[in-house]
């Protein structure tokens, strides 16, 4: 019991910072270098309206890094259409500068969201982070 706090500290906090800290806890961007011409960004939580924007500015800044970006989307509990439309704009980011990004959907609710929009087959895919990471492939 005392470890539920009482539903009025929840409405009289200040609403602003709240909201920022649920969408830390919505989603999550794990990122790893692996040398100088790879990294991997792990996603981990839902990509939706609220979240896409932070997604948005992480793939934009790697992007322009690295010419490999490996996206980890096994983690992705939600992918809702703003997510998609970040992930095509990533990729056409990638493609204009020359570098690659290649999804690792790992995830049946990924994959079907990107079966369902047509989307699957404009990306480069790999089962597994390692075999993302192949440059050879």
């Amino acid at each position: 019991m005392s470890g539920d706090p009482p539903v009025d500290d929840g409405v009289s906090g200040p609403g602003l910072s709240e909201d920022a800290g649920d969408v830390g806890e919505v989603i999550r961007f794990d990122v790893v270098a692996h040398g100088e011409g790879a990294t991997v960004v792990h996603v981990v939580g839902e990509v939706d309206t609220l979240t896409a924007p932070l997604l948005r500015s992480q793939l934009d800044e790697q992007i322009a890094a690295v010419p490999l970006l490996v996206l980890d989307l096994t983690d992705v509990s939600f992918l809702g259409s703003a997510g998609l439309a970040v992930l095509v704009a990533a990729k056409d980011d990638a493609d204009r500068r020359g570098h690659r990004l290649r999804l690792v959907c790992g995830s049946r609710i990924v994959t079907r969201a990107l079966q369902a929009t047509g989307l699957l087959t404009l990306f480069d895919t790999a089962d597994g982070v390692p075999e993302a990471l192949d440059v050879s492939a």
